[in-house]
């Protein structure tokens, strides 16, 4: 279904390669995303090459700047479709993921693209906020990512409590990107994180992107995450 010369060349810009059969899971996986879309809206974007750039190539940027290492663990909040744990996964099939998302047919689509694609993950229907008050979720990650899931402030409360000191929050974000990092600079600070980069970049159809990497320099106060409409009412 994809160009895999197209995904070849979008993974050679960040510095990506893949074997063969690394190709052959993001071309099931992009078949598997159209044909579930048309009974689950999991995504606008169902055009081959829009799918390879705007779905897989923005989802594995970050993988420009982060090197992971066989075992660590990342959570995936607001999986949604699966963007961008499971593209990282693909790129990385030793990474410990748990994909998380409050809607349980989304989480069904991620659980046949993994059998399908052969690789091993964790799902978990729940909210994010309801993980960061739980002892087995709360700073046990190495990773935690998000990508347009909800404003920066909002979504460093959701996030943040997940990931172990010394983690990384990655956090991918649109044209405006940089505004919300202006805006979240407050609540970054009062939940121990730290912006350890910050780039703002165009993928090769011209859509203008964002990622923030924030770094857990010290534990986030108990009283954090705070609940859902709080937190969104209200944003540190």
């Amino acid at each position: 279904m994809i160009d895999y010369e197209l995904l070849k060349q979008e993974l050679n810009a960040i510095g990506l390669q893949l074997d063969d059969y690394g190709y052959d899971r993001f071309d099931s996986y992009a078949e598997r995303l159209v044909k579930w879309n048309e009974h689950i809206n999991l995504t606008a974007i169902t055009q081959p090459d829009d799918i390879v750039i705007k779905h897989f190539a923005d989802s594995l940027y970050p993988l420009k700047y982060i090197k992971f290492s066989p075992g660590q663990s990342l959570i995936d909040i607001g999986s949604g479709a699966g963007f961008p744990g499971l593209p990282i996964l693909i790129a990385n099939s030793q990474l410990e993921v748990n994909f998380v998302d409050s809607v349980g047919k989304k989480l069904g689509f991620i659980k046949d693209v993994l059998r399908n694609s052969g690789l091993v993950a964790n799902v978990t229907h729940a909210r994010a906020e309801e993980l960061g008050k739980d002892s087995e979720y709360r700073e046990r990650y190495d990773f935690a990512t998000a990508r347009a899931v909800a404003p920066l402030n909002v979504l460093c409360e959701y996030c943040l409590p997940l990931v172990k000191v010394g983690g990384l929050f990655v956090s991918l974000k649109g044209a405006t990107g940089a505004e919300e990092l202006r805006q979240a600079e407050k609540a970054i600070g009062i939940l121990g994180g730290e912006v350890v980069k910050f780039d703002e970049y165009t993928l090769s159809n011209g859509d203008k992107r964002s990622l923030v990497i924030i770094r857990k320099i010290s534990q986030t106060p108990t009283k954090y995450p705070r609940k859902s409409k709080k937190i969104d009412s209200r944003p540190l």
